[in-house]
C-alpha cells in the first residue's frame, strides 16, 4: 500500500502522546484548521476584491466547515471500529450541501448568467477544506495555488478574448426597424452577430423591443467597439443600450 508524505506525517502526530494524552491529534487538528482558513481565505479574498456576493467570509465558512466535518468523520466516533467507520460518508454529504449553496450564487439577467465562477470557487474551497480535514496538506496547498492562477492569470487572457465579443442589450421603440439596422451597421463594421434574441416589452407609454446579442469583432476591429455601439444607439433611436464584457 502506497503511503503519501501527508499520511506519514499524520501517523507521526497520531502516535505523539504526553503522559498518555494524545497531544499529537490536537496539534494535527490545529494545523488542518489553520491551513484551511489560510488557503480558503486567499481564494475568498480574491472574490471579495472583485465585489462578488460570496466573498471572504463565505469562503472561509465553507472551507473551515468542510474541514471540521472531515475531522469529525475521522476522530468524532471513537466507539466505532475501523471496520464499521466510513470516513467518506460525511464528505459525500458536504459535496451535496455545498452544491446547493453554490447554486444560490448564480444569477440570471439580461446580460447573461453571472456568478458561475463564484459558485465554482465555493465548490473548490469545500474540496480544499476536505483535503485539509483529511490531512492532505500538500494536495490542499497545490490546489489553492492552481486555483489562484486560474482566477488571476487566466482571467486576464479571458478578458482579452471576451473583448472581441461584447454582449449588447439594446432597447428601442417597437416601431423601429431595429433588426435590419443592427445587421446593416454590423456589416459596415465587419462584425458578426451571434445569439440574437428579441423581447417585446409592453408598456402604457408605448411598446418597446429589446434585442440582446454577441457582437464578434476581428482582432483589428476591436478598437471600433465604442464607435459601433454609438452608431447603434443613434441609428436605432435606442432608449437604452448596454455593453457587457466578461464579469464572472
Amino acid at each position: 500500500m502506497t503511503t503519501t508524505f501527508d499520511q506519514k506525517l499524520a501517523d507521526i502526530f497520531n502516535k505523539w502522546t504526553i503522559d498518555g494524552w494524545p497531544i499529537g491529534n490536537l496539534v494535527l487538528v490545529f494545523i488542518a484548521l489553520l491551513l484551511s482558513m489560510l488557503l480558503c481565505g486567499l481564494i475568498g479574498m480574491e472574490r471579495e476584491k472583485k465585489g462578488r456576493s460570496a466573498g471572504l467570509r463565505t469562503h472561509l465558512l465553507v472551507g473551515v466547515g468542510s474541514c471540521v466535518i472531515m475531522i469529525i468523520s475521522i476522530y468524532g466516533f471513537p466507539e466505532a471500529t475501523s471496520e464499521k467507520r466510513d470516513v467518506s460518508r460525511l464528505a459525500a454529504q458536504i459535496i451535496t450541501g455545498v452544491g446547493f449553496l453554490g447554486a444560490g450564487a448564480i444569477m440570471h439577467s439580461r446580460s447573461g448568467i453571472k456568478g458561475l465562477t463564484t459558485a465554482g470557487t465555493i465548490w473548490v474551497v469545500m474540496a480544499i477544506g476536505i483535503a485539509c480535514g483529511s490531512f492532505n496538506f500538500i494536495l490542499a496547498t497545490l490546489a489553492t495555488a492552481i486555483v489562484m492562477v486560474i482566477l488571476v492569470i487566466v482571467r486576464k487572457f479571458e478578458i482579452k478574448i471576451s473583448g472581441k465579443k461584447p454582449y449588447i442589450v439594446l432597447t428601442a421603440p417597437a416601431n423601429e426597424a431595429i433588426l435590419e439596422k443592427i445587421h446593416l451597421i454590423s456589416k459596415e463594421y465587419n462584425c458578426s452577430i451571434v445569439g440574437l434574441t428579441t423581447e417585446l416589452i409592453e408598456e402604457e407609454g408605448g411598446n418597446k423591443i429589446s434585442c440582446s446579442f454577441h457582437a464578434l469583432f476581428g482582432e483589428d476591429d476591436v478598437p471600433k467597439v465604442p464607435e459601433y455601439v454609438a452608431k447603434l444607439q443613434k441609428e436605432t433611436n435606442s432608449i437604452s443600450i448596454e455593453t457587457f464584457t466578461h464579469k464572472q
